[in-house]
C-alpha cells in the first residue's frame, strides 16, 4: 500500500517541478505563448489536485500505528499545492511586468517631440 503512496508522491514531485518551472517562465514569454501556458500550468495543476486526492485515500487505507508519517507528509504536499495554487492566482492576475517610471516619461516627451514645436505651443494655449 505505501509503494503506492510513494509512486503517488513521486509523481507529485515531477509534476510541481514542472509547474513551478512554467509559472517562473510565463511573464517572460509572449503574450500567444502566454495563453498557452498558462492553460497547460493549470491542467497541470489539476492532475496535481487529482494526485493529491489518490494519495489521501491511500493513507486512509493505511494502519493506524503507520499513519501519523504519512499524514505529516501529506499536510506538507498541501502547503506546496496552496502555494503553487497562489503564485499562479498572482501570475494570472498580474497585469504583466511593471513599467519603469522612466519608460513612461521617456514615452511621453519622445511623443512631444514629433509634434511640431509651434504646435505644442498652440495647444498648451499660449499661441
Amino acid at each position: 500500500m505505501s509503494s503506492d503512496f510513494e509512486g503517488y508522491e513521486q509523481d507529485f514531485a515531477v509534476l510541481t517541478a514542472e509547474i513551478t518551472s512554467k509559472i517562473a517562465r510565463v511573464p517572460r514569454l509572449p503574450p500567444d505563448e502566454k495563453k498557452q501556458m498558462v492553460a497547460n500550468v493549470e491542467k497541470q495543476l489539476e492532475e496535481a489536485r487529482e494526485l493529491l486526492e489518490q494519495m489521501d485515500l491511500e493513507v486512509r487505507e493505511i494502519p493506524p500505528q503507520s499513519r501519523g508519517m504519512y499524514s505529516n507528509r501529506m499536510r506538507s504536499y498541501k502547503q506546496e499545492m496552496g502555494k503553487l495554487e497562489t503564485d499562479f492566482g498572482k501570475l494570472k492576475h498580474s497585469q504583466g511586468p511593471s513599467v519603469h517610471p522612466l519608460d513612461v516619461y521617456l514615452k511621453v516627451h519622445l511623443a512631444e517631440c514629433t509634434v511640431p514645436f509651434y504646435q505644442r505651443r498652440c495647444d498648451d494655449g499660449r499661441c
